[in-house]
């Protein structure tokens, strides 16, 4: 996935075929992460898009000074804010049976693992936004603290103090659901 910039650097040097690539490795996640942000799958998805057309129709520049990955879902979630703002009125959907589509060897172990990832989505849904937000870049996306940071517009510090409440916050929302996750 680390190829997105070259990707996005061949797709403005003329290669239309090349945003598909960024489009198919980065379109997952992202949808993911936005969906912490609106709490709605669809309008996640419609945030999702509209950051792929930013990059399609407006080729903004990515300057370096982050990943390109952290560059993208900053503008995705920017994206995601406007249209949360504009749907505000309309209430929100649950995130319900979401799986990935196995590829590996062990299909009863991932089917598990998908559970267990959706059980967590679920947990983490019921926290409030910010924690919601840092949990998903953090442990799905697996960004970095200053990363995240940056794409949620804090500090190190106050991402840092973020993390440890949210991770509290989802270690008693666990204890009440009567689940068992590890590693937290």
């Amino acid at each position: 996935m680390e190829n997105g910039i070259s990707s996005y650097n061949r797709f403005l040097s003329g290669d239309k075929d090349a945003i598909d690539e960024v489009i198919r490795d980065y379109k997952d996640g992202l949808v993911y992460f936005l969906y912490s942000i609106i709490g709605d799958m669809g309008q996640a998805e419609e945030a999702a898009i509209d950051t792929f057309v930013k990059l399609y129709v407006e080729k903004p520049a990515f300057k370096g000074t982050g990943s390109f990955k952290t560059w993208l879902y900053t503008i995705g979630r920017n994206k995601a804010i406007d249209i949360k703002r504009k749907f505000s009125k309309f209430k929100s959907v649950p995130l319900e049976n979401v799986f990935d589509v196995s590829d590996g060897e062990n299909i009863e172990q991932k089917v598990i693992d998908d559970e267990r990832r959706l059980d967590l989505r679920k947990l983490i849904s019921k926290l409030r936004p910010e924690y919601s937000q840092i949990l998903y870049l953090i442990f799905f996306e697996e960004f970095k603290n200053d990363e995240a940071a940056e794409i949620m517009k804090k500090n190190s510090k106050q991402i840092r103090d973020l993390l440890y409440r949210a991770k509290n916050a989802l270690k008693k929302e666990i204890e009440k659901e009567g689940a068992v996750f590890y590693g937290l």
